[in-house]
């Protein structure tokens, strides 16, 4: 059984998407495969079957492995929750907080159970394909390191270095890296792999050459810009790009973007919709006065971006644009905002304490420290939909009696407001049922396209396996992973 491990010369090379297209690329050649991340910094988070959470992209890369996501994909995942502080999930589950006084000294100590999980996963498969963290060459980091090199070594894991050709300086990158690291950690580097290349790979051939000269490391090819990411799910930044609107009837559903906005993937099938116009409102812009739906997506932390939407003046925005007559959808910490109250009598969040929500919903919140973490199916705006609960706290009152939804076993699920035009619910996912699309756009005076939001990433997933196979020596990766 074996592994290869991709590593980046800074944060958002491509890594993420590399892993997931090298994995779909090993199972079309026939091979067992499983994704593997040590440790994750992400509020983009997926809920896997042993009743666990992982990053998202690691779910994303169990799906290009056609495989059920599970926690030992992602041992270590640490969702920010303020400036300093955040939440640490091990194998899955809650363990507590890390600040940034005790961040390095404790992720050491995780290494063992980084090591468990990659070592359940291996006797399970042919190649495990793991993804890096960051860079190894912010050497600053390296003591205690379990995401780069403190993993590749302790498991003996040879690593593709990727550099990212887009931003400039490139060459500097892969061979500054060799420059900088610990020479037993470049040892561990068997070659590199250059990504998001536009325009004619000829005009590299030099600059390609100079970077295998100088490093010494192998070449594994250049990849060029994938179109086919943009229909994928995305997990670490907020794209404020707007969703090219219909010429026809377009429906403007406008999304303000908090600080601590989580599984914001949810309104990725909105952009199947060519009648849709999805604008992601950020800090000093205003909730657009002709939209139709507003959406609130997740939060990592309720009352702090409850509190910094009063800061930005959308609960203003928000209550005059339902005064109007439109809607509202809140998803989880979204939902969560839409009511009454959100109080935090632990100091789950912070300081114990209540405060206000937009009273769009007569519901109030409790946090507490259980936190659920379910897959499940529904059926909710007469559509059905498969979605995964994860969130802290409960919601009751009066407007629960009007559940956004039925869930399996006939539990209820969120809440609808008197005048129909307010809805909650706890469940990531929704969107991506093309029906239960359909019935939210018909509320709004339009309708769906009813694009198959699963096929669309699956697709996405061989389009970029068949680029890697074209532009990428997978002949050698495989032969290195196997040695």
């Amino acid at each position: 059984m074996g592994a290869i491990m991709l590593q980046g010369t800074g944060s958002d090379v491509g890594k993420s998407v590399l892993v997931a297209g090298l994995c779909r690329a090993l199972v079309r050649r026939g091979y067992n495969v499983r994704p593997f991340k040590p440790q994750n910094m992400s509020n983009n988070a997926a809920v896997t079957s042993d009743g666990g959470e992982i990053g998202r992209a690691q779910a994303l890369q169990a799906v290009a492995c056609g495989v059920p996501l599970h926690s030992d994909m992602n041992p270590v995942l640490l969702k920010p929750q303020a400036d300093r502080t955040s939440q640490l999930i091990v194998h899955g589950q809650v363990r507590g907080t890390l600040g940034s006084g005790n961040f390095r000294s404790a992720r050491g100590e995780l290494l063992g159970a980084v090591l468990e999980s990659y070592e359940r996963l291996k006797a399970q498969c042919d190649i495990v394909v793991v993804e890096g963290a960051g860079s190894p060459a912010e050497i600053n980091l390296r003591a205690g390191d379990i995401a780069n090199m403190g993993f590749a070594r302790a498991a003996n894991v040879p690593v593709i270095l990727v550099g990212d050709i887009d931003r400039g300086g490139v060459i500097a990158a892969v061979v500054g890296t060799r420059t900088v690291i610990d020479p037993a950690d470049a040892a561990m580097i068997r070659g590199f792999l250059i990504n998001k290349f536009r325009g004619d790979p000829a005009l590299f051939e030099d600059g390609y050459a100079q970077i295998a000269a100088l490093s010494g490391w192998r070449g594994m090819g250049v990849v060029p810009w994938l179109d086919a990411v943009a229909r994928l799910p995305s997990e670490d930044a907020v794209v404020l790009e707007r969703h090219a609107p219909s010429v026809d009837a377009p429906l403007v559903i406008a999304c303000p973007v908090l600080p601590r906005i989580s599984n914001f993937d949810d309104l990725d099938p909105l952009k199947l919709e060519p009648s849709v116009e999805l604008r992601m409102i950020g800090p000093g812009q205003v909730i657009p006065a002709d939209a139709a739906l507003v959406i609130l997506p997740g939060s990592k932390a309720t009352i702090a971006d409850m509190r910094a939407m009063v800061a930005q003046g959308w609960d203003i925005d928000i209550r005059a644009h339902h005064r109007r007559g439109g809607a509202v959808l809140g998803i989880c910490g979204g939902y969560q905002m839409l009511g009454r109250t959100i109080g935090d009598p632990e100091g789950i969040e912070g300081p114990p304490e209540t405060i206000a929500g937009l009273g769009l919903l007569e519901v109030d919140t409790l946090m507490s420290s259980g936190k659920a973490l379910h897959q499940v199916q529904g059926h909710g705006l007469e559509a059905d939909f498969t979605g995964y609960e994860m969130h802290m706290g409960a919601t009751s009152g009066p407007d629960c009696a009007r559940p956004f939804a039925i869930l399996d076993g006939g539990r209820a699920d969120g809440a609808i407001s008197r005048d129909g035009r307010v809805l909650g619910s706890y469940v990531h996912g929704l969107l991506a049922s093309a029906p239960l699309r359909d019935a939210l756009l018909r509320r709004l005076g339009g309708q769906s396209a009813m694009a198959d939001y699963a096929q669309t990433v699956e697709d996405a997933l061989d389009d970029v396996a068949a680029l890697l196979e074209q532009h990428a020596d997978i002949d050698a990766m495989v032969a290195l992973a196997m040695a």
